[in-house]
């Protein structure tokens, strides 16, 4: 079995894949003091509920945007299934032609959605993954990274509105009952749901001007299909973008 592990600034996404199946997967909190010991107690526990036994995971592929929590990632899987893994970045083959200004600043969580991507879907197409940072990824049709666009997430937004404005109450994000709110809680959704929805739209409406009307346009991440419900562009929800991207990745460098 495959442990993939990807690690982004609000949360820690795993996956084990047997072959190509996705046998289960989880959502731990991104804590940048965490230690090796923790990821194992907590991995331990997570298996045995899946009934997965650690013995079975031979090897492992990490992507990571947090870089202080890397090196005690790669000692939790040396030590607990003995195996080095792999980590996406420069040397590393990943099936993606990357044409930005220096490919080295591209995270290693859009390489490995862009080759989830290209693994399920023919380009040209645009990648938007819901994060800590929505970030949107235009792929060519000749299967080229050309790049994107990066912008503060929607929780992101709505704390940054909760702490700078005295009066206004931390609301959840949700599509409210109208795009007029008739209260302050609903005027902060409306503003946030469909506010990101129009702003998602509106870029994905402008990279299809330079790409091809004819792009797909995928998701992924937290609030992907909350926003999907609603825009006009998004085609696809694949919630596990990232950790196929992984699996694809791993076995570009297995061959």
């Amino acid at each position: 079995m495959l442990l993939v592990i990807d690690i982004g600034n609000t949360q820690i996404v795993l996956g084990v894949y047997d072959g190509k199946s996705l046998e289960a997967h989880w959502r731990l909190d991104t804590k940048a003091r965490r230690t090796q010991d923790e990821m194992a107690v907590m991995v331990s526990q997570l298996f045995n509920l899946a009934g997965i036994e650690a013995r079975s995971v031979k090897n492992a592929i990490i992507s990571c945007v947090v870089p202080p929590l890397l090196p005690a990632l790669l000692n939790f899987c040396r030590n607990t299934f003995s195996c080095d893994p792999l980590v996406v970045g420069p040397g590393i083959k990943s099936g993606v032609s990357i044409r930005t200004d220096d490919p080295r600043e591209v995270g290693a969580d859009r390489i490995a959605n862009t080759a989830g991507g290209l693994s399920i879907f023919d380009p040209p197409m645009i990648l938007i993954d819901f994060g800590t940072a929505i970030t949107i990824d235009a792929i060519s049709k000749n299967a080229e990274y050309l790049g994107g666009a990066i912008i503060p997430g929607i929780e992101l937004s709505m704390n940054a509105l909760y702490h700078k404005a005295a009066k206004l109450p931390k609301v959840e994000i949700a599509e409210p009952p109208s795009i007029i709110g008739a209260n302050t809680v609903h005027s902060m959704q409306s503003g946030a749901f469909y506010g990101y929805v129009c702003l998602v739209d509106g870029i994905v409406k402008k990279m299809k001007s330079v790409l091809g009307a004819g792009s797909k346009v995928i998701a992924t991440g937290g609030e992907a299909a909350l926003v999907a419900k609603s825009s006009e562009t998004i085609e696809h929800v694949e919630e596990n973008l990232t950790l196929i991207g992984l699996r694809v990745i791993h076995e570009k460098n297995e061959r």
